[in-house]
């Protein structure tokens, strides 16, 4: 068996958000990347160095902010029947979830929450203390306010508890904690704000509280009022922030707020509902005002990390990890800063840098590899040549092993 592996690539995006490395050779060992070098002609010796000259490696992909137990379908029977699914099927839903994430090279996902917390009860039955190529950080239920939106997606504390005092209840039972500030965006009225859901003291003592517990806090929060509450309570992500508008932002550039805005919910609502209803034009404005705040905030110097809300309507696993890369850059992102997002920033916001992030020397060697240059990369990255974790191809990709299809769940998502 050979102890490492040489592979000479065409272009390297590392994670970093610097520029793509032309022709460089990278060596990996025992699962990790033991160098990149510059690659010159001597090099390319036939049978000691894998030739991906026309091929670009990038990261694996991190979503930040996904749904497991929800799939984003578009049938409205189909999505009222989740809605009463039991573990068995929510299990079989998350089963195929994931599936269709490492099929599009996503290999570290974190859940937004349930409303029977199925996700993260899926985690600990079968993937716990497991090899598996998709880490997966689930927060269980959300926390939202009693008669305000957040019951598909999670609960409310018990009666007679405050918010600190429902997490101190079951924070450590999760990856993370996640709290519903304010309510949908209107596909009617662009722009209308919904009334925040705690206060600011209440939700200072939750953070304070989930931090001390050792679990970051991801707070849904759109509209100036609920966003600025939520930054001001020490959040560690604000999720979604549509029409939070430049001071916020400016205050998450201070404070180091990260921002996982899933502009790619509003894209999918624009292609899904009907075409010149008032809907879909309030959805494309709103998709809009989203790419500029994310111009204001990428000149401001705000960190944002990718996430797509998929089980969001029309958002599908996997896959829409691609309309969001493609959004960022729509908004003036470079590729390599958009992969940086998807990516390096994704893996530290999750706590996931063992399984992927970067690439560079020491880091784990987890990769998608696609036949194409930088140039046509994202016309390409929907369907991936190569997926490798930590070393190891895994199933996805053209040239992966075989998918979930047959597979017992003792079996599910094991690396080879």
């Amino acid at each position: 068996m050979k102890q490492f592996r040489h592979i000479l690539v065409g272009s390297l995006i590392d994670g970093s958000g610097g520029p793509a490395r032309q022709g460089v050779i990278m060596t990996l060992g025992r699962g990790r990347i033991v160098s990149i070098v510059e690659a010159s002609v001597d090099d390319v010796k036939p049978g000691a160095v894998e030739d991906l000259r026309s091929f670009t490696v990038l990261p694996g992909f991190v979503d930040a902010h996904v749904h497991l137990a929800i799939s984003g379908t578009e049938n409205a029977e189909d999505r009222k029947a989740q809605r009463k699914a039991s573990f068995e099927e929510a299990a079989f839903a998350v089963e195929a979830h994931l599936s269709r994430h490492i099929r599009h090279g996503v290999v570290a996902v974190r859940d937004g929450g349930d409303k029977n917390g199925y996700a993260l009860l899926y985690k600990k039955r079968f993937l716990e203390g497991r090899s598996v190529p998709v880490a997966v950080k689930a927060a269980g239920q959300a926390w939202h306010a009693p008669g305000r939106y957040g019951s598909l997606i999670g609960t409310t504390p018990q009666t007679g508890e405050n918010l600190e005092e429902a997490i101190t209840r079951s924070a450590m039972k999760s990856d993370h904690v996640k709290i519903v500030n304010s309510g949908l965006n209107s596909l009617s009225r662009f722009g209308d704000d919904t009334a925040p859901q705690f206060s600011l003291d209440e939700l200072e003592n939750a953070v304070k509280k989930a931090h001390a517990l050792g679990r970051k806090v991801m707070i849904h929060a759109n509209g100036r009022v609920p966003v600025g509450i939520a930054v001001e309570a020490g959040c560690d992500s604000i999720e979604h922030g549509f029409f939070m508008g430049r001071e916020n932002l400016e205050k998450m550039a201070r404070m180091g707020t990260i921002w996982v805005p899933t502009a790619c919910t509003m894209a999918a609502y624009v292609k899904t509902l009907p075409k010149n209803s008032r809907e879909a034009e309030v959805a494309r404005r709103n998709l809009d005002h989203q790419l500029e705040q994310i111009r204001t905030a990428r000149t401001l110097g705000v960190q944002i990390a990718a996430g797509t809300d998929s089980g969001s309507l029309g958002v599908h696993h996997g896959r829409g990890l691609l309309r969001e890369l493609r959004l960022l850059m729509t908004a003036g992102f470079r590729l390599e800063e958009a992969v940086k997002c998807a990516s390096g920033l994704g893996a530290a916001l999750l706590g996931v840098e063992s399984h992927t992030g970067t690439l560079a020397p020491g880091r784990p060697a987890t990769f998608v590899v696609v036949r194409a240059a930088p140039a046509s990369l994202l016309q390409n990255l929907d369907d991936p040549d190569l997926i490798v974790v930590k070393g190891k191809e895994v199933q996805g990709g053209k040239g992966g092993r075989e998918g979930f299809t047959g597979t017992s769940r003792t079996d599910l998502l094991s690396v080879p």
